[in-house]
């Protein structure tokens, strides 16, 4: 009887632990990795290094390649990381992610 006492506060406090903490990461997780799969060209987007761009171009699914700025009639385009992009922009707003 003193076993079960002793171990019904643990597993409610895991349990607790769980919908409050880990289940919501998972969501928010898997909300980012369907944004990121959902890329295409012409989507304006922000880095995790806070760097506004345009999607023009992606390398083998891993790199994407982005527009920065214009100068002299030419545009400034960078590449990285897939995984490194934080934010889409739609309509001025900051999307962490999207649901599929």
């Amino acid at each position: 009887m003193d076993l079960v006492t002793g171990i019904v506060p643990i597993i409610l406090i895991i349990g607790v632990f769980y919908f409050l903490m880990i289940m919501p990461q998972q969501k928010k997780i898997k909300k980012h990795q369907n944004m990121l799969k959902s890329l295409a060209k012409g989507d304006e987007i922000v880095t995790e290094g806070g760097i506004y761009g345009t999607v023009v171009g992606m390398k083998d699914n891993v790199i994407v390649q982005i527009k920065i700025a214009t100068v002299k009639d030419e545009d400034v385009k960078i590449e990285v990381s897939r995984a490194r992009i934080a934010f889409l922009v739609r309509n001025g707003e900051l999307i962490e992610g999207t649901d599929a």
